[in-house]
């Protein structure tokens, strides 16, 4: 069976993610789509709207055919690694395709933009430091130093946060030469960041989450927007657990962090760069809300997204020394769930998957899988009274969902 492989988070799963799937298929022409999404704590520093095991239903309810997890090691992490980590479990599992979406919708302008760029290195890094040096954040330095370049042709707009996600994924097949072919599928309608529904049916995941919390958790809001298949999920998901995820949830368990932590022992913490705890000590103090702590650590050298990945590594007290500074590959494939042909899929690779596969995590001791387990365990607090609980066990007693 062939198989082709996206990189997801579905934080919900919407109607442009189902599209993407129906692309991707078509585009392969494989038989089998396996998703690697991220755990319950997503790349831009905030945890998901829903668990992953509803949003891994949500996912096979709606055409994907396994769901493996992409370990909290990579999912909370800056793009290069995000993609290191997530190309390794496709390319373990035997896909023989990867397709992303992206602003471009162009596979030969990313080639194109990643010679480019080979060629002229040296140059790129040396305006990468000029910016960094005059107080730009990373993301916004690599961007400007692109432009400075002055590229030609057909080149990727290294500004959009899918197309450089999307370039990252062909950096990481190359660098660890995988025999994936790459496919990429134009976003439709809504960016990644819209705030606004753009369209009748299409939103982006931003702003289908700003209107589930601007109605109070309402769902009908958004119906028009996701398949009936999330709405349901989300429905079943509020009324287990009295609603949604988001930071300010959390922000009581950040700052009884925070105000008890010596600034030695903050800059341990993944993420925090010298200078910046005492910023985080002064501000939790003043603070009234995660929101209000937000705009006051908030400085042009840090984007927004790498200061919440920080405040995520503080709740789960992930140091420096547990997370890679540069991409490396992970340990194992971790099934949330598959549907009757990712069963048949599972069956016939089986022995061909180059990681070993975990569908229960109780017997296994990876470090990697440590980090997944303790980021359930916090997650999990964001809930109220003994739901917690529930979904605290759900980690350990949780297996494989079965869609058919």
């Amino acid at each position: 069976m062939n198989a082709t492989g996206v990189i997801v988070e579905y934080n919900p799963f919407h109607n442009g993610h189902a599209f993407h799937l129906e692309q991707a298929k078509k585009i392969s022409g494989a038989e089998t789509i396996i998703a690697v999404m991220s755990g319950n704590f997503l790349q831009r520093g905030e945890p998901a709207l829903v668990s992953k095991w509803k949003r891994a239903e949500m996912a096979l309810r709606a055409g994907a055919d396994i769901v493996f997890e992409l370990p909290y090691q990579f999912a909370v992490q800056q793009a290069d690694i995000f993609a290191s980590g997530a190309v390794s479990i496709l390319e373990a599992a035997g896909c023989s395709s990867l397709c992303f979406g992206s602003e471009s919708g162009s596979m030969q302008s990313f080639h194109q933009t990643l010679s480019f760029l080979e060629e002229h290195n040296a140059a790129y890094q040396e305006r990468v430091r000029v910016h960094l040096d005059a107080g730009f954040s990373y993301p916004k330095a690599t961007s400007m130093a692109f432009l400075d370049l002055n590229p030609e042709g057909e080149l990727v707009d290294l500004s959009k946060p899918n197309n450089i996600l999307g370039f990252q994924y062909l950096k990481s097949a190359r660098r660890q030469f995988s025999s994936m072919e790459l496919f990429t599928v134009e976003r439709k309608s809504a960016g990644y960041h819209d705030e606004q529904f753009a369209s009748d049916s299409i939103a982006s995941a931003t702003s289908i989450r700003k209107a589930l919390f601007s109605k109070n958790g309402e769902i009908e809001c958004i119906r028009q927007y996701v398949p009936e298949s999330t709405y349901q999920g989300l429905l079943q998901y509020k009324k287990e657990f009295g609603g949604f995820h988001q930071w300010e949830q959390y922000w009581p368990f950040l700052k009884f962090r925070l105000v008890h932590l010596q600034p030695e022992k903050l800059r341990d913490i993944y993420e925090m760069e010298e200078g910046l705890e005492h910023r985080f000590l002064s501000a939790a103090i003043q603070a009234e809300s995660f929101q209000q702590f937000m705009e006051k650590i908030k400085t042009k050298r840090y984007t927004w997204t790498r200061l919440q990945r920080a405040c995520v590594h503080i709740l789960t007290n992930t140091e420096k020394t547990e997370m890679p500074n540069k991409p490396l590959k992970a340990e194992y494939l971790h099934l949330l769930g598959m549907s009757k042909n990712g069963r048949k899929y599972l069956n016939s690779h089986k022995s061909d998957l180059k990681l070993p596969l975990i569908s229960r995590i109780s017997s296994h001791a990876a470090h990697q899988l440590q980090l997944d387990i303790k980021a359930s365990r916090v997650y999990a607090m964001g809930i109220d009274g003994a739901r917690d609980r529930t979904l605290m066990q759900k980690e350990f007693n949780q297996p494989p969902i079965m869609v058919d």
